[in-house]
């Protein structure tokens, strides 16, 4: 806790103004306000709570979604049915959040995230508060989302790290202290 995951996302999307530095997206540093507005377009965010509106359905949620990221209005429902299969959520389409799961809100707040075509997603310790059970069932779904994406994702778990991350980085105080492959890190450090 503390160490400053959420803040970096914050910054990387625009939500906090950052103080220094660059942080590279093909060619183009995205903190510059030129470019912040063209990456917000390919990015996708999952906050660590849950943003939801307890009225809409989870199909509304989607088409939503779907409208802010510039979905062309025929493929809509291409892409709402894909995100609720992808996440497990065909059988809930019609139920209102309020009525969901923790995991299940969590889940829909993962396919807003996915949802038209992001190419870079942040999820922001997407399995808290989900039991076991529930977490290993969202790795499995994440694992088949990954496909021509990048994903940072922050956790506390280290088994979440090592199951699905390609390269793990660890932070403290804002910093990024020390990143690479599983086995290099349990080598080196």
């Amino acid at each position: 806790n503390g160490a400053g995951k959420s803040t970096t996302i914050s910054i990387l999307s625009g939500l906090y103004e950052a103080d220094e530095g660059e942080a590279i997206f093909k060619n183009q540093n995205v903190l510059d306000g030129n470019n912040l507005s063209i990456f917000r377009k390919k990015l996708g965010i999952c906050p660590q709570h849950d943003v939801l509106f307890d009225n809409l359905t989870v199909k509304e949620h989607l088409e939503m979604f779907c409208v802010f990221k510039g979905v062309d209005s025929k493929d809509i429902d291409i892409e709402v049915n894909k995100a609720m299969e992808e996440m497990c959520l065909t059988e809930k389409k019609d139920f209102q959040a309020q009525g969901l799961s923790g995991g299940q809100k969590r889940k829909l707040s993962i396919a807003l995230a996915l949802i038209g075509g992001s190419e870079v997603v942040f999820l922001d310790e997407p399995s808290s508060g989900m039991d076991i059970t529930s977490r290993r069932q969202l790795w499995d779904i994440l694992k088949r989302c990954i496909n021509n994406r990048i994903i940072v994702l922050t956790t506390h778990y280290m088994e979440e790290a090592a199951v699905l991350g390609n390269r793990i980085g660890i932070m403290t105080n804002g910093r990024l202290k020390c990143s690479g492959s599983l086995l290099f890190l349990i080598d080196r450090y």
